[in-house]
């Protein structure tokens, strides 16, 4: 009775708290809203209180009023009603450039292309004014989506090789849905590879009817990529997993505060194939739902994940609505996949003073064994059965992307290329990089380098301590290696940029689909995972168990026919 008690005055003194506060809060708005010196913006002020009350929490719980409710539809389905065309702003003209059309489409069925300069959208001109560059590109936005089957003229301003030109389009708009499967097909042999981009309504179909394909084509081993994936809904991971696991298998539970969060995920259909091997390509940016079928795969022995670690998201969020039709996104639960673990990288319940969180360190993560008896861990997204190191992009490709200069250039491309013939017979010409360091330099193109930095911070170092009069001839050498040269850096760092002009220039002439086989063409995790699936013998043992020192190898025996 005494647990009782004490358990039931904490609870009141709690609910006491949260009263009070809320209290204070309301009386602190009404007086500041009738005696502060200046009119207040009463919205304003209570969207930045909920602001700093969600801070507190995690990135992943989100507050959207009225009018921003569509967008988490959009987020959650894949699902909109519009054009079909990713759009940004686009500096050189403070305009919003249209990036990339969807293929088949009612943008690229009327013909908008990537470059064309959005100039009015229904009749209304579409000026910046004062508004932030992303404010901008939420009204443009705003104003191409509508409802299926609304029409409306969109005015462009298309740069052509010497000129530019305005042309009109009308477009009807209709319902867009982002295509979760960008690519798939046979990359060596009969090994099949399927790109899976994210886990929106109905991915897991697209998936398993992707997949059927590709068996019918005489895939006998698939690679499933799923980098740079961010994830989605968790039903439909677990049923993309269901299609190479036996029915009634536990994929993910879910752990939470109140009993609404708590869930088991089993597999509900027969799979379409327990025995093919799989090899499952995963990246730093590979999250969530993604890290639910890596994950589960390889604690059930059931592929072989390559890659660099993931992002480590562990956390489920549920949708919560609100008065005056607003909705929040809350987390609700943390997810646990086969053999037990949790792959939360960061614990939003510690930060630091100064709001700060930090991944857990290896350190303090826990060992967990697969269905085989694997040693997997916690805490830290998925570490992969191999480990590609992943080439780190150059500053310089950073900055000739934020320029738009490659965006440009692969503009200028297609105004002497009306047409590829395939991706497959595309290649970068010398002459091709020479016409895009040109450009570069019309546009006396500047960018911050690193070791620039570093080196000015460490001068400033040694002079505070004192030792700069003994190093300053060291330092004279140094800033003269590091002298900024924009000719050797486009040259040093060609095989990247080349890339990058690469997927820019396919996706303009095949969409997702082209950039995605663009991006096979040198991929160290696709070669990785080739040579494992050619190879039954190195793929079983990757799978199996290791062998404990003190435990005497067991030698297969043949059985005889009698």
């Amino acid at each position: 009775m005494l647990g009782m008690g004490m358990t039931s005055f904490k609870e009141d003194d709690r609910n006491f708290q949260i009263s009070k506060n809320l209290d204070i809060f309301n009386s602190i708005f009404k007086e500041l809203d009738m005696f502060y010196v200046d009119t207040v913006n009463a919205e304003k002020m209570i969207q930045t209180g909920v602001e700093g009350m969600l801070s507190l929490t995690d990135p992943y719980t989100e507050y959207y009023p009225e009018e921003e409710v569509s967008s988490l539809k959009e987020m959650t389905t894949g699902k909109y009603g519009g054009i079909g065309a990713a759009i940004r702003y686009y500096e050189a003209k403070d305009r919003i450039a249209v990036v990339e059309p969807t293929e088949g489409m009612p943008a690229a069925e009327a013909g908008v292309k990537a470059g064309d300069i959005i100039l009015s959208v229904g009749g209304k001109e579409m000026v910046r004014g004062d508004m932030k560059p992303q404010e901008f590109s939420s009204k443009v936005s705003e104003a191409l989506r509508g409802e299926p089957g609304t029409s409306f003229v969109l005015k462009v301003l298309r740069p052509l090789k010497n000129d530019s030109t305005v042309m009109e389009f009308k477009i009807t708009r209709k319902n867009i849905r982002t295509n979760p499967v960008p690519y798939y097909g046979m990359v060596k042999d009969s090994i099949g590879y399927l790109a899976l981009s994210s886990f929106t309504e109905n991915s897991a179909k697209d998936f398993k009817k992707a997949f059927i394909e590709l068996k019918q084509k005489g895939a006998k081993s698939l690679i499933i990529d799923l980098r740079d994936n961010g994830g989605g809904s968790l039903s439909e991971a677990v049923d993309i997993v269901n299609l190479y696991v036996p029915k009634g298998q536990e994929i993910v539970m879910t752990k939470g505060k109140v009993r609404q969060a708590q869930g088991s995920y089993k597999t509900q259909n027969e799979p379409v194939d327990t025995q093919i091997p799989l090899a499952v390509l995963v990246n730093g940016a590979t999250a969530s739902a993604s890290e639910i079928v890596s994950g589960s795969l390889q604690d059930l022995d059931r592929a072989v994940v390559i890659g660099s670690r993931t992002f480590g998201k562990g956390l489920v969020q549920t949708i919560r609505p609100l008065p005056y039709n607003g909705t929040l996104k809350v987390t609700t639960s943390k997810y646990y996949i086969p053999s037990g673990r949790c792959i939360q990288a960061i614990d939003y319940a510690k930060k630091n003073a100064d709001g700060s969180v930090a991944r857990t360190p290896d350190s303090l993560t826990t060992v967990f064994h697969t269905a085989a008896g694997r040693e997997v861990r916690d805490g830290g997204g998925i570490r992969p059965d191999i480990e590609v190191k992943g080439d780190k992009i150059p500053n310089i490709v950073f900055y000739l992307m934020n320029d738009d200069l490659i965006f440009d250039y692969a503009t200028q491309y297609c105004w002497n290329h009306p047409t590829l013939a395939s991706v497959d017979d595309f290649k970068l010409t010398d002459a091709d990089y020479e016409a895009f360091k040109k450009l570069v330099k019309s546009r006396n193109f500047t960018y911050d380098r690193q070791s620039e930095k570093m080196l000015k911070s460490l001068k400033e170092i040694a002079e505070f301590e004192g030792y700069m009069t003994e190093a300053a001839e060291e330092f004279k050498a140094l800033e003269k290696k590091l002298n900024h040269n924009l000719d050797r850096d486009l040259d040093y760092f060609a095989k990247p940029i080349k890339e990058y002009i690469s997927q820019e220039i396919v996706t303009r002439y095949f969409y997702q689909r082209g950039a995605a086989m663009e991006r096979l063409k040198d991929d160290t995790d696709l070669e990785e995972a080739i040579k494992v699936l050619q190879n039954p013998v190195r793929y079983r043992e990757i799978l199996s168990a290791p062998v404990k020192k003190d435990e005497p190898v067991k030698k297969e025996k043949e059985e005889t026919k009698k």
